[in-house]
C-alpha cells in the first residue's frame, strides 16, 4: 500500500483502526436517521409553523455535524480532516442558536423581535468569519493525525455555547413562572428538560472526553458519544409533547413514535454486521417489523378516527341538548305567563256562573240552567288545565311552594269521596271508601297538594270507568300510609305504563274515551308526592280490567320541616 501525508496517511489509518469502534457507528448513524426523519416529519406535518422550521434546522445541522464528525473518525485524508474539523464549529454554533430560537417560537407561538434576531446574527458572524482562517486551525499534526487549533475560534465557540445555555435556562424559568395562555407549565418543563439535557450533555461530555483522553485514559474518547446520544432524549421529550399535548398541531400517536424508533435501531445494526448472513437476517427483520408497524399504525389511526368522530357526535349532542334545555325553559316561561293571563278571566267567569246558577241574579229557566251547567263544567276543566300548566312551570323552575303541617289524612279522603259522589251517581257508578280500623298518626304534609293529587286520581277513575265503581282505600303500615284508588274501568296497557307519569302524554284508550285533557295531572301528582318523600305508581291486570293507583307517604319524614318551603326533598336530590 502506498502511503502519503495528504490522502493516505499511515498514522491516520492506524488511528482509524484503533478508535473506530461499533460505539461510534451506533452513536452517529442512528442519530442521523432519527434526527432527520423527526425533523422532516414535524416540518412536513406543519410547514407553516416557525417552531417546526427551527426544529428542522436543529436536526439538519446536528446531522451535518455527525456526518463530518464521523469523517474525523473514519478518514485518513489530512485535507478532508482539516476541512471537517474546521466546519464542525459552524454547525455547533448554528444548532445551539437555533435551539434558543426554537424555545422562543415553541412557547410564544410567534416569531422573536428583530432586535433578538440581530443578536443571533452578531453571535454567529464571528464563527463564520474565523472558520476559514488560521485563527481556527493553524496546521495539521501529522504525527498524531489531528488538526492543530489556534484557540481563538475554539474559545469563542465555547463561550457562545455557554451564553446560549445560560440564555435558554433563564428564558425557561421566566416562561415557567408566567406561561402564555395557550401552553401549560408542564409543557414548558418537559421542553426545557429535554433541550437542556441534550445541549448541556453535548457541551459537557465533549470536553470531559478530551480531558480524560489527554489525561491518559484511552477510553475517554468514548464519553463524547453520550452527548451525541442525548439528542435521542430530546427527541423523546418532543415525541411525548406531540402525543400528549398535540405539539406543533400534530396528531402523532405513540405507535408511530415506537415504530420509528424501532426502525432506526434495527437500521443501525447494518453498520455492525460484517457477515452476509447477518445482514440478510437484519434486512428480513427490518422488512417484517416495518410491515407490521405500518399495519399497527393504520389500525390505531382508524381507532383514533372513530374516537374523534364519537367525540364530535357527543359534542354535537351536548350542544343540541343545551339548546333543547333553553327551548324547554322558554316554553315553560311562556306557559307560566300564558297561564297567569288565562287564570284571571277564567276565575271571573267561574264566579259569575256560580252566581247565576245560585239564582243571585234572579230565576233562570231550565233550558238556560242546563246551558249554564255545561258552561260551568267546561270552564272548570279549563281552570284545572291552567292550574296544571302553572304547576308544571313552577315545578320545572323550582318555584313551587309547599306548606307542610301535621295533618290527619282520613278527613281529606272522606271529603273527596263525598265531592265525587254526585258525578259517580250520574254515571251509575258506585264510589266507596275503606279506612283502617285505627286512625293514622298525624303526617307532616301539604294538605292542599295531597288533596289535589288524590282528587285528580279519583276524577280519572270516574271518567274512565263505564261500569262498576271506584274504591278509595287507606292502609296503615309502620312506615307509610298507603292510599289506593282502584276502579273497574278501561285498565292500562303494559306499553303505556312507562309513559304514564310523563307530561303531555296520554294513552290511546284515554284519548278515545275523553277527548279533553293535556296529560299533566299524573306528572304534577308524581312531583308533589316525591316532594313529600313518597312514591306513586300504577298497577293494572290489562285492558278493560281496571287499574289501581297507589300512593305511599312516609309516616315520619325527618327531611320535611313544618312551614312553607321552596326546597325539594332529599328524595328529589338523590
Amino acid at each position: 500500500m502506498d502511503f502519503n501525508i495528504i490522502t493516505n496517511s499511515e498514522i491516520c489509518i492506524a488511528n482509524t483502526q484503533q478508535y473506530l469502534t461499533g460505539l461510534v457507528y451506533y452513536s452517529h448513524f442512528p442519530m442521523i436517521i432519527l434526527s432527520l426523519f423527526f425533523g422532516f416529519f414535524v416540518f412536513l406535518k406543519n410547514k407553516s409553523s416557525l417552531a417546526s422550521k427551527c426544529l428542522l434546522g436543529i436536526t439538519f445541522f446536528f446531522s451535518l455535524w455527525l456526518v463530518f464528525d464521523f469523517i474525523l473518525w473514519k478518514s485518513s485524508n489530512s485535507s478532508l480532516l482539516m476541512f471537517s474539523w474546521a466546519i464542525l464549529g459552524v454547525f455547533e454554533a448554528l444548532f445551539f442558536i437555533l435551539g434558543l430560537y426554537f424555545i422562543y417560537t415553541f412557547i410564544d407561538k410567534k416569531d422573536v423581535s428583530n432586535s433578538i434576531k440581530f443578536i443571533f446574527l452578531l453571535l454567529s458572524l464571528p464563527v463564520l468569519f474565523l472558520t476559514p482562517t488560521t485563527f481556527n486551525l493553524s496546521n495539521f499534526d501529522i504525527i498524531n493525525c489531528v488538526p492543530v487549533e489556534s484557540g481563538i475560534s475554539l474559545d469563542y465557540v465555547i463561550s457562545l455555547k455557554l451564553i446560549i445555555l445560560l440564555w435558554i435556562f433563564i428564558l425557561l424559568i421566566v416562561k415557567y413562572r408566567k406561561p402564555p395562555v395557550d401552553i401549560s407549565r408542564l409543557q414548558i418543563f418537559l421542553l426545557g428538560l429535554g433541550i437542556m439535557l441534550f445541549l448541556s450533555s453535548y457541551f459537557v461530555l465533549s470536553y470531559v472526553s478530551d480531558y480524560l483522553y489527554n489525561a491518559g485514559y484511552e477510553w475517554g474518547y468514548q464519553v463524547e458519544q453520550g452527548g451525541i446520544l442525548a439528542m435521542g432524549i430530546f427527541l423523546g421529550f418532543l415525541s411525548y409533547l406531540i402525543v400528549k399535548f398535540k405539539a406543533f398541531d400534530i396528531k402523532l400517536i405513540g405507535a408511530q413514535a415506537l415504530v420509528l424508533t424501532q426502525f432506526a435501531l434495527i437500521s443501525s445494526m447494518f453498520f455492525f454486521a460484517t457477515v452476509l448472513i447477518s445482514r440478510v437476517l437484519i434486512g428480513v427483520t427490518l422488512f417484517g417489523t416495518t410491515i407490521a408497524g405500518w399495519y399497527l399504525i393504520r389500525s390505531v389511526k382508524a381507532e383514533i378516527k372513530r374516537k374523534e368522530e364519537l367525540e364530535k357526535i357527543s359534542h354535537t349532542l351536548m350542544v343540541a341538548n343545551e339548546r333543547l334545555k333553553e327551548l324547554d325553559a322558554a316554553k315553560s316561561e311562556f306557559i307560566s305567563i300564558a297561564s297567569h293571563q288565562l287564570r284571571t278571566p277564567l276565575t271571573a267567569i267561574k264566579g259569575y256562573l256560580s252566581l247565576l246558577l245560585e239564582g243571585s241574579y234572579g230565576p233562570v229557566s231550565p233550558q238556560v240552567l242546563d246551558i249554564l251547567n255545561k258552561l260551568y263544567g267546561v270552564n272548570n276543566r279549563l281552570v284545572h288545565l291552567v292550574e296544571d300548566l302553572l304547576n308544571v312551570s313552577r315545578i320545572e323552575a323550582g318555584r313551587i311552594q309547599y306548606s307542610f303541617a301535621p295533618t290527619q289524612i282520613e278527613p281529606i279522603l272522606v271529603e273527596l269521596v263525598d265531592m265525587f259522589l254526585s258525578p259517580a251517581q250520574e254515571k251509575n257508578l258506585t264510589i266507596d271508601i275503606h279506612l283502617s280500623k285505627h286512625p293514622l298518626p298525624l303526617i307532616t304534609m301539604d294538605p292542599n297538594k295531597i288533596k289535589e293529587v288524590v282528587s285528580n286520581l279519583i276524577d280519572n277513575a270516574v271518567k274512565y270507568t263505564k261500569v262498576g265503581g271506584v274504591t278509595v282505600t287507606l292502609q296503615n303500615t309502620p312506615e307509610v300510609a298507603r292510599i289506593i284508588i282502584s276502579d273497574t274501568g278501561i285498565g292500562i296497557h303494559e306499553s303505556d305504563k312507562k309513559n304514564l307519569f310523563q307530561k303531555f302524554l296520554r294513552s290511546k284508550e284515554t284519548t278515545k274515551m275523553v277527548v279533553s285533557g293535556a296529560g299533566l295531572g299524573l306528572y304534577v301528582g308524581k312531583s308533589f308526592i316525591e316532594a313529600h318523600g313518597g312514591k306513586i305508581w300504577a298497577e293494572s291486570d290489562g285492558p278493560d280490567r281496571g287499574s289501581r293507583f297507589i300512593i305511599e307517604l312516609p309516616i315520619k319524614n325527618t327531611h320535611i320541616q313544618i312551614g312553607t318551603s321552596d326546597e325539594p326533598t332529599s328524595v328529589e336530590k338523590e
